[in-house]
């Protein structure tokens, strides 16, 4: 779908924008709902976030939008950085875009991506969510990574291959249009 860095990077913000806000709200909500209102006392997830001062990051508390705006920077600097360009890659040496049938080559395309982006992502929200008050341990470092991927990564792959990449897809055809015109009026 994008043919220059500028449409790259434009796909890449769109695709991180819904990604980081589905993961926050995944992880907070769906992983840890019952946890954070067990542990306050409440009866909503977001009444136990704010009765205990924000979400906990990097040994303090932070409100939502900050948790969301740092995971943002991670997740758009990765993507851009590594995720879109190794994906691309592996998915070329299984298939060759130039005979494979388009959507066979953007899943498996998308599928690279979870596999590079789901282990990166879940390392770094291991580190920045790490209960610090126990301590530094690299095991349990390791071990709440892990933990993470398996929590992260089948959500990843259901809402990326049947939600967030054709929403983005359509999006990206909507805000290129004229791009994909021209191109498809050079090929005819």
């Amino acid at each position: 779908m994008p043919r220059n860095q500028f449409q790259r990077m434009v796909f890449a913000f769109i695709t991180v924008v819904i990604t980081v806000h589905a993961y926050v709200f995944y992880s907070l909500y769906v992983v840890n709902g019952e946890a954070l209102m067990a542990l306050n006392g409440t009866q909503s997830v977001l009444d136990a976030i704010n009765a205990q001062g924000g979400v906990y990051m990097l040994g303090s508390y932070y409100p939502i939008w900050a948790v969301v705006l740092l995971e943002f920077v991670f997740a758009y600097s990765l993507e851009i950085f590594v995720g879109s360009p190794c994906s691309f890659r592996l998915a070329s040496r299984v298939f060759d875009p130039r005979t494979t049938h388009p959507v066979l080559f953007e899943t498996s395309i998308i599928c690279a991506t979870i596999g590079i982006m789901c282990p990166a992502m879940s390392f770094i929200a291991s580190i920045l969510y790490y209960p610090y008050y126990l301590g530094f341990d690299i095991f349990t470092l390791l071990a709440n990574w892990l933990k993470l991927i398996c929590f992260n990564f089948p959500f990843a792959v259901f809402t990326q291959l049947f939600f967030i990449q054709p929403f983005v897809r359509t999006v990206f055809k909507v805000l290129f249009r004229r791009d994909i015109k021209s191109r498809e009026a050079q090929t005819a």
